[in-house]
């Protein structure tokens, strides 16, 4: 890849292996890099969201696949976004599928609408989606805020600026990336409790790899060749390059 594309690159999604041994990550370019640890170089490229040895996928189409992995066929369809779907999670204790897409939905298979956290200027689309058992953190367009799924009704809106493209629970913390070079640390009330910079100046994807302990990091990736290696929530310990 030349000079060009490099300064071009940005990186769209990462994923843990179940084992916590490998991530891979894939860009605007269709390339999707496999790094072993103690994170080299990219081994091969595949994309996946794993769950009980099934590969869950959204994109284009506006559908969701799932995938057996032990045969390599698609085993099931789920039709209902009317556009491009941006994020895909499990609900793991419910064994639910969750998922956000740019027509501003998001499916547990059924429909959430938010207008109490709308932001007109910077549009509907939904961004970024995950749960915690009962929880359910969502945003983009709309503010990034905590919902409680019984209820469906929101407790926390995160007065953040821009759109905000990937977030996870961890502890007592909410962990965010999105329009600006730094990872956000929030309270689950709804306070920034600090904000850590990264190398990328716009950040689209972040990953906690809980599967290790032995390998217990956190990723970030963005508008760059570049992803970020956080051993300690607090600094950056090194970078990945594609």
């Amino acid at each position: 890849m030349g000079p060009v594309e490099l300064l071009h690159m940005s990186v769209f999604s990462q994923s843990f292996s179940p084992c916590g041994r490998f991530l891979a990550a894939g860009n605007n370019y269709g390339e999707i890099a496999v790094f072993s640890h103690p994170f080299t170089k990219p081994l091969c490229f595949f994309v996946f969201v794993c769950q009980d040895n099934s590969l869950v996928v959204g994109g284009g189409d506006n559908n969701i696949h799932v995938m057996d992995l032990e045969n390599g066929v698609f085993k099931t369809v789920l039709q209902g976004h009317s556009d491009y779907v941006h994020c895909v999670t499990v609900r793991e204790r419910e064994a639910e599928i969750l998922s956000g897409g740019e027509d501003g939905a998001v499916r547990v298979w059924g429909e959430c609408v938010f207008q109490v956290c709308a932001r007109p200027q910077y549009g509907k689309w939904i961004s970024c989606v995950t749960t915690d058992s009962d929880w359910m953190l969502c945003g983009g367009g709309p503010s990034l805020s905590l919902w409680h799924l019984r209820s469906l009704s929101p407790t926390s809106i995160f007065n953040l600026s821009g759109c905000q493209r990937q977030s996870t629970f961890h502890q007592d913390l909410i962990l965010t990336v999105g329009d600006g070079a730094f990872v956000s640390h929030c309270l689950l009330g709804g306070e920034v409790k600090t904000q850590i910079p990264c190398t990328p100046q716009s950040l689209n994807t972040l990953q906690l790899n809980n599967n290790s302990t032995e390998h217990r990091v956190l990723t970030v990736g963005g508008s760059s060749d570049r992803i970020d290696v956080f051993t300690n929530l607090s600094y950056r310990a090194f970078s990945l390059r594609f």
